[in-house]
C-alpha cells in the first residue's frame, strides 16, 4: 500500500485531448479523417479534445491502433485528469463549507451541547450538517436558505439569516422528541380553549400542560432560547403536511408576549397556508396576513365587544384592569400588553409590573 509520502499528486495535469490534438497536429491528420479513421463520429472527437467527453477503454484502444499509443496511457491520462478534477472540486467544496459554517452560530451551539468544541473543521463541517439532517451545504440552502422559504415577517425584521434557520432547526429537533397524536383540527381548537384558561397559572406548569394538550391535538410545540442574531418572537409552520409546529423564544421574557405569541401562531396554522413559513419578530407589523393574525389572537383572547365596553369605561388604573382580567380569566398582564400595544396606556407606565416576568431555566 502506497504511503502518502510517496504518492504523487500533482497540483495541475493535462487534459488527455490536448494530447490527442498535438499528436494530430504533429502527424498532419485533421480532425475528421481521424474520426473516420477510428470509426468514431467527429463529434465525440471535438469533445474528447474539448475535455467534455472522457476517453473509454474501447476508444483508448482504438487511439492506440490509430496513432500507436498504448491505450494504457490515454487510460492513465484520462484517470489523472478526472481524478485532478474530483479533487479540485472537493476542495472547493471544502472550502465553501468552512465559509458557511463559520457564518453559522457556532459559539451558542456549542455551548448549548449541540457541537463539539474540540471538532476539527472537516468534523465541524460534518457535525453541522448532522445537525441540519442534510448530506451537504447545497441541500441545505435547499431546504433552509431564507430565498427558498416563504417568510412573511416585518420589513423592519433583523435577524440573521442563518442564524435564523439554526434557530428553527432546533425548534424542528426538540419538535422531533415529541409524540404526537393524528392531527385534528377540531382537537386543536379544542385545546386552544383549554391553554387560554391555563394562562393564569404558573408558566412552567402552564407551558408543560399546554405542549402536551397541542401533542394530543397533533401539534407540537417548541420553546427554543432566542440565539444572539435572532430577533424572533415566535414562528409557526408545516414541518410536514401532517406535522404543524408551533415555536417561541419567550424573547421579551414577559408572560404578555409570550401568550399573545402562542396564540398568533395558532392562527396561522389554523387560517394560513401551509406552504409558508410564519416568522414574527413582535412588533406588530408584517402586512395583511401578520394583521389577520394579530386580530385573531386579540379576538381570542379578549372578545373585540367585551374588549370595547372596557376601553369605553376609560378606567385603566391597576385595580380596574385586575378586575377586567379575573373578569375574563386572563393574568392582567395581557391586558396591560393589549392597552400598550393600541396606544391607549404608554409603554412606560408603571403598570408593567402587572405583568409576569420571566426567565430561562438553562439546566
Amino acid at each position: 500500500m502506497a504511503t502518502e509520502t510517496n504518492q504523487y499528486q500533482p497540483d495541475y495535469t493535462v487534459p488527455p485531448g490536448w494530447v490527442l490534438e498535438e499528436r494530430l497536429a504533429a502527424l498532419d491528420i485533421a480532425h475528421a479523417e481521424f474520426a473516420r479513421r477510428c470509426g468514431r463520429s467527429p463529434k465525440l472527437v471535438s469533445e474528447i479534445i474539448a475535455g467534455k467527453a472522457p476517453i473509454e477503454p474501447k476508444t483508448a484502444l482504438q487511439f492506440e491502433k490509430v496513432l500507436g499509443l498504448d491505450a494504457s496511457v490515454w487510460l492513465g491520462m484520462e484517470s489523472d485528469f478526472r481524478l485532478h478534477q474530483a479533487r479540485q472540486a472537493e476542495a472547493q467544496a471544502a472550502a465553501e463549507s468552512s465559509t458557511w459554517v463559520k457564518a453559522l452560530p457556532i459559539r451558542e451551539l456549542i455551548d448549548r451541547g449541540f457541537l463539539d468544541k474540540s471538532a476539527t473543521d472537516s468534523e465541524r463541517v460534518s457535525g453541522v450538517l448532522s445537525l441540519f439532517g442534510v448530506a451537504s451545504v447545497e441541500t441545505w440552502r435547499v431546504r433552509y436558505q431564507a430565498s427558498n422559504v416563504a417568510y412573511r415577517h416585518s420589513p423592519s425584521f433583523e435577524s440573521d439569516e442563518l442564524a435564523l434557520a439554526t434557530w428553527r432547526r432546533l425548534a424542528e429537533l426538540d419538535s422531533e422528541n415529541q409524540d404526537l397524536a393524528a392531527y385534528s383540527e377540531p382537537a386543536f381548537r379544542e385545546s386552544l380553549g383549554q391553554i387560554r384558561q391555563l394562562t393564569r397559572s404558573p408558566i412552567g406548569w402552564a407551558l408543560e400542560e399546554t405542549r402536551q394538550l397541542l401533542n394530543d391535538a397533533g401539534v407540537a410545540l417548541a420553546l427554543v432560547k432566542p440565539l444572539a442574531k435572532v430577533r424572533v418572537s415566535g414562528a409557526a409552520w408545516w414541518v410536514s403536511p401532517h406535522r404543524p409546529l408551533i415555536a417561541l423564544s419567550a424573547r421579551h421574557l414577559r408572560d404578555d408576549h409570550l401568550w399573545f405569541s402562542f396564540f398568533h401562531e395558532a392562527a396561522h396554522l389554523l387560517i394560513h397556508s401551509k406552504k409558508t413559513v410564519f416568522i414574527d419578530n413582535g412588533d406588530g407589523a408584517g402586512g395583511d396576513i401578520e394583521d389577520e393574525a394579530n386580530r385573531w389572537a386579540a379576538g381570542f383572547l379578549i372578545p373585540h365587544r367585551t374588549w370595547q365596553r372596557f376601553v369605553a369605561a376609560g378606567r385603566f388604573d391597576a385595580r380596574r384592569i385586575r378586575e377586567f382580567a379575573e373578569e375574563e380569566g386572563l393574568p392582567p398582564g395581557i391586558v396591560v400588553g393589549r392597552l400598550q400595544h393600541e396606544g391607549i396606556v404608554p409603554w412606560s407606565s408603571g403598570l408593567n409590573s402587572l405583568k409576569v416576568k420571566l426567565e430561562w431555566n438553562d439546566d
